[in-house]
């Protein structure tokens, strides 16, 4: 019997099970450990181990042998940072080394496990509580792990001492974990950090208690009680986040001072160095400060201040390396690595991510072309090195010699991972389901903003022998890009145009990897700009491929962002769209979080008029 695309795709998880994951290197680029499942159904995790040198891989850890078939039991905290980091995913979904890559710990059904990475043997440590997130001290014997009833935990790598050194004081705190907005809206998902030299904890603590309580029912369960969630909406009070300095061995904690008042998100933490970095924002989102941080005193000295008319993106943690200062900063409408406060990343390329600094420079992820993420070297002498190349999108990690990259191309439906060091090149392979299809995409660029487009007909389509439909299948809105040059991105697309669309996916106005007046073009004007951007793609579409469409017959579907564009288009547009699918829409924005609407809308109370346009 034939398995339909959306059958396939729900067991696959679109095609992403068996594909090789959460890649760590070893300091010395010896080992390459990852997260692979055992095949392209099974939604089980395992812990797996890649040797350089000999191009081999082993099988470290299994879930199912740990939990002897058991299944995974979550606590409701676990399941709300899941899917505040989108994880669907089961059984070993994240891990993490130690300092000398010997032990490696992960939580299964909320225990903690260490794995000895030279024997391969597991243990289960006793710990009190359900243990969220694990961290290694770098040096030492120690774990510190929050819990789901909020304390703040340490436990030795042999199982002995557990205790707490740091515990709320009302139900509506917790030590160690990010807040909702954090891992929500600044993809910031801990809230714990080692110094070093392991003497020190850097922990945050937040209290909800002075956010709103709204009350969830599940329509697909009436007789069930509806669920209490603190939720901070647009225009109400956010978690009181603090950073705290904690002794793990006497438990005396000092408050890292800064003016939480002016500048209420934590939005970046990096304890890299001797002292460690924070980044706040303040709530209008268009002042940062970076401070360095007194590991004695928790005082605070300002570093860089970063100021932007309309919002400071959050990119990567800024960092210390070799004394200087390391930040991604918008300059010259570019995303730009910057030290010191000077760019060193060319005004061609938007920086995308930080893979790694060293002595010479930064490894980083950037975008010449918008379609397109490429690997690229900038020196802190100026010189510019790409490592990769071609229509693809590329990710990576680096360690010693040895750079692992991850890489989709648009030609193909599959994920190739290689490991490059001086023993030669090697490979990682995915045990994913191959796609029952390669998507037929064509790039084109529309109308006078060069809007970055794929269009897909069906793949048995003769040009000129029919007009078909126009179906825009688009997000569309901000920190979310769907034209990539990735053909995995567009197995949904193909499948639905193969029922007789011509599906088109725009990328418009405040969508990533165009620079910063294309981003901050939607400020208060979600509805005007984004709507506008879709319009001008049915028109330029139906000029572009005048013997195929027929703009009589347009509909527009989306998630998200994209619902709520969708049932935009046919309430403000109806000459233009004449069917839509709204997933998941937003369909009034003071409801929605504080910090990611009022970044694009501004405060409620101060711009009603915006949000009722």
């Amino acid at each position: 019997m034939t398995v339909s695309y959306p059958r396939l795709a729900a067991r696959t998880l679109r095609f992403t099970l068996g594909v090789p994951r959460n890649l760590t290197l070893a300091p010395d680029g010896s080992k390459v450990w990852f997260i692979r499942t055992p095949d392209g159904v099974t939604r089980t995790g395992q812990l797996w181990q890649f040797d350089v040198a000999t191009s081999t891989e082993s099988l470290l850890v299994d879930p199912q042998e740990l939990l002897g078939g058991r299944g995974e039991e979550l606590s409701a905290q676990e399941r709300a940072r899941r899917e505040r980091s989108r994880e669907s995913a089961a059984g070993l979904v994240s891990f993490q080394i130690n300092a000398d890559a010997s032990l490696a710990c992960f939580v299964l059904s909320g225990q903690l496990f260490v794995t000895d990475l030279t024997t391969g043997q597991t243990r289960q440590l006793p710990t009190a509580g359900t243990v969220i997130d694990p961290k290694f001290a770098p040096a030492g014997e120690l774990i510190a792990y929050a819990t789901a009833e909020g304390e703040l935990r340490t436990v030795t790598t042999a199982g002995e001492h557990d205790r707490a050194v740091a515990c709320p004081d009302s139900p509506e705190q917790a030590w160690g974990r990010a807040e909702f907005i954090a891992a929500e809206e600044m993809d910031r998902f801990t809230g714990l950090w080692w110094s070093p030299d392991g003497r020190r904890l850097l922990a945050e603590r937040f209290d909800d208690s002075a956010v709103p309580t709204w009350y969830i029912a599940d329509p697909a369960n009436p007789d069930r009680p509806a669920v209490a969630q603190r939720y901070p909406a647009a225009g109400s009070v956010n978690s009181d986040v603090s950073l705290w300095l904690i002794d793990p061995q006497t438990a005396t904690r000092t408050e890292v001072v800064w003016d939480r008042a002016e500048f209420e998100y934590l939005a970046r933490v990096d304890f890299s160095s001797t002292e460690p970095i924070v980044q706040v924002l303040n709530r209008a989102q268009n002042h940062s400060l970076v401070l360095r941080v007194d590991p004695a005193t928790g005082a605070t000295t300002t570093l860089r201040e970063l100021r932007d008319e309309f919002w400071v993106e959050l990119s990567a943690a800024p960092r210390i390396a070799d004394g200087k200062l390391i930040t991604v900063e918008d300059i010259d409408d570019r995303r730009r690595v910057c030290v010191d406060g000077i760019a060193i990343s060319s005004t061609d390329h938007q920086v995308r991510s930080i893979i790694s600094v060293t002595e010479a420079g930064v490894l980083a992820t950037a975008s010449s072309e918008p379609t397109e993420v490429q690997v690229v070297s900038f020196g802190f002498d100026g010189t510019v090195e790409p490592l990769t190349d071609g229509q693809a999108v590329h990710t990576a990690v680096a360690a010693g010699d040895t750079v692992v990259i991850s890489r989709t191309e648009l030609a193909g439906t599959n994920t190739e991972v290689t490991v490059r060091s001086a023993s030669g090149i090697g490979a990682i392979k995915s045990v994913a389901e191959p796609a029952p299809f390669d998507p037929k995409v064509q790039f084109v660029r529309l109308g006078e903003r060069q809007l970055r487009a794929a269009v897909l007909f069906p793949r048995d389509h003769v040009p000129g022998s029919a007009k078909l439909p126009i179906l825009l299948d688009p997000y569309g809105g901000p920190h979310a890009q769907r034209v990539l040059a990735s053909g995995r991105m567009f197995l949904e697309p193909q499948w639905m145009a193969d029922q007789g669309f011509c599906v088109v996916v725009s990328d418009g106005r405040g969508t990533p990897g165009r620079g910063h007046a294309w981003e901050r073009a939607i400020r208060d004007r979600f509805a005007e700009v984004t709507l506008a951007d879709q319009v001008d793609t049915v028109a330029a579409i139906t000029e572009l491929f005048a013997d195929d469409v027929d703009p009589s017959r347009v509909g527009i579907t989306g998630w998200s962002y994209g619902g709520y564009l969708s049932a935009l288009a046919v309430l403000a547009r109806p000459d233009v769209f004449h069917a839509a699918v709204a997933g998941a829409p937003v369909t009034e924005w003071r409801l929605y979080d504080t910090c990611y609407t009022e970044r694009y809308l501004g405060h409620p109370e101060e711009q009603s008029a915006v949000y009722d346009r």
